[in-house]
């Protein structure tokens, strides 16, 4: 306290003086429109940068909620356009929707939370499970195209089978054609996988996009999943053919895993006419 008062002593006069500006600057503003208009704008720009920098702040914290937010969005959009009115009925010129409504597949959102995409077995894990309806064999995707399959499902988590698995099969095609081909890794690119089984007959060029063939009950058709990058013929057969693909794998966030309600049904076709 000592010190205080001694500091306060020392520089009185110094002190005084500022408290003298600061009743001079006050007056000035006070009395003077036009000062007191500058003085306010000032303070105005000095605020607003402030605010401006605590709010861009919190949008930066706030981006995560954000992307879960776009994900579940996402979800729901799909979902809706999966459920499709059968007819309209139309009665002594009185229209009557009939409430009949087909849906063929769900999607639910989920985050990554374990991404593995340098071994020759890779594997994702993700937060949604049993609880959520998740099941193994089921399709998993974002906004840029494939990721893999649901593998082992717990109450809570699930584990996809990356498509950069050396195990991993997808049924794909060429998006302007019918013809269909199996897509596999060669665990060396993690950026790049094959496409086999195209027929000779299929025209292939460089730059061509590649989606799911929706031969299976796992992806629907038309799923993006890359570009041809480059191939090779060899005795009047494909050796290679080598996609781009539109995601990068080492880098997934938020995914959607995609249920066929009429999974079981077909499987359960398929299976009776095998048996015959």
């Amino acid at each position: 306290m000592q010190q205080i008062i001694s500091f306060l002593y020392k520089n009185k006069l110094f002190i005084l003086f500022l408290l003298l500006e600061v009743l001079a600057t006050v007056f000035t503003i006070q009395s003077h429109s036009f000062h007191k208009s500058k003085f306010v704008n000032s303070a105005n720009f000095v605020s607003g940068g402030v605010y401006n920098k605590i709010n861009n702040f919190k949008e930066f914290l706030l981006l995560k909620k954000e992307n879960e937010r776009l994900s579940e969005e996402n979800v729901y959009l799909k979902n809706l356009l999966n459920v499709q009115d059968k007819s309209v009925v139309e009665i002594d010129e009185v229209h009557i929707d009939t409430v009949n409504y087909s849906q063929k597949y769900s999607y639910t959102s989920a985050k990554v939370i374990n991404n593995n995409y340098r071994k020759n077995n890779n594997y994702l894990t993700i937060n949604r499970g049993a609880n959520s309806g998740l099941e193994s064999d089921l399709g998993v995707i974002n906004s840029k195209g494939i990721v893999g399959i649901t593998k082992s499902v717990s109450s809570n988590y699930a584990t996809v089978l990356s498509i950069l698995n050396v195990n991993s099969r997808i049924n794909a095609k060429l998006l302007n054609s019918d013809h269909y081909g199996s897509l596999n890794w060669d665990n060396i690119d993690y950026n790049t996988v094959q496409l086999l089984d195209i027929p000779i007959q299929a025209s292939v060029y460089v730059g061509d996009t590649v989606v799911t063939g929706g031969k299976s009950t796992i992806f629907p058709e038309g799923i993006p999943i890359g570009v041809i990058k480059e191939f090779k013929t060899l005795n009047n057969n494909y050796d290679y053919i080598h996609v781009t693909l539109f995601n990068d794998m080492s880098s997934i966030g938020f995914v959607q895993v995609i249920k066929n309600f009429d999974k079981l049904e077909i499987q359960n076709l398929e299976e009776k006419s095998t048996n015959e």
